[in-house]
């Protein structure tokens, strides 16, 4: 369903702006596939972890590993935004992207790396409510956030003429709408892995056991 975000706005602009606009999104979408699988399996990591302590019944380990797992999806987020804005140019060259729509491309996904911070919220988020079984949620969150992008999507290309700026800025709010649900549902969560904002903090065990497992 996420990768299916730059499908739908590949369609869009295709139908509704022209074929450069649609080469321009369409372009970005295997990076984009790539940055979404990796981002997946990292949060895989925070997952393993913390079913793990459930198993084991660590009630202290599995709140530390949450909070962990969530300022590492804050962090990681930002820096993956100022990064992504800066090298987006440079990335779509390598990719050989042609001359006549990069800059299109580039626009695109700039926009797309200022999401990031959402992107990341959202899967390390679903991973942890995945520590306890509960799958439907995520699942919820991306349905929801998919039917905004589309209506936002068509609202932006056709009403508002903003063509490939359009189409991202529907994906980057979609995102953002998915990561508030997300974290709505973990601040509402069974005290096992509730989350407190106020207590979010970076323990290094955690951080390391993440990451290596992810």
């Amino acid at each position: 369903l996420q990768q299916m975000f730059n499908a739908v706005d590949v369609a869009v602009v295709g139908r509704f702006a022209s074929s450069t606009a649609q080469a321009a999104v369409g372009g970005n979408g295997a990076l984009i596939n790539l940055l979404l699988n990796l981002f997946i399996g990292i949060s895989v990591g925070a997952n393993v972890v913390i079913a793990k302590y459930i198993g084991q019944g660590r009630t202290n380990k599995i709140k530390g590993a949450v909070h962990t797992a969530m300022l590492i999806a804050v962090l990681s987020g930002i820096i993956l935004l100022f990064l992504g804005i800066s090298v987006a140019k440079p990335i779509l060259e390598l990719m050989g992207t042609p001359y006549d729509v990069i800059d299109q491309a580039v626009v695109y996904l700039r926009i797309y790396f200022a999401g990031m911070p959402f992107i990341m919220v959202y899967n390390f988020g679903a991973s942890i409510l995945r520590s306890i079984g509960d799958t439907k949620k995520p699942l919820y969150c991306l349905l929801v956030s998919g039917v905004i992008n589309v209506a936002l999507n068509l609202f932006l290309v056709i009403v508002c003429d903003l063509g490939v700026a359009g189409v991202a800025i529907a994906t980057v709010t979609a995102n953002a709408i998915s990561a508030s649900m997300i974290i709505f549902f973990l601040i509402h969560a069974d005290e096992t892995i509730r989350l407190d904002i106020k207590k979010l903090s970076l323990n290094k065990d955690e951080v390391i056991n993440i990451v290596k497992i992810g």
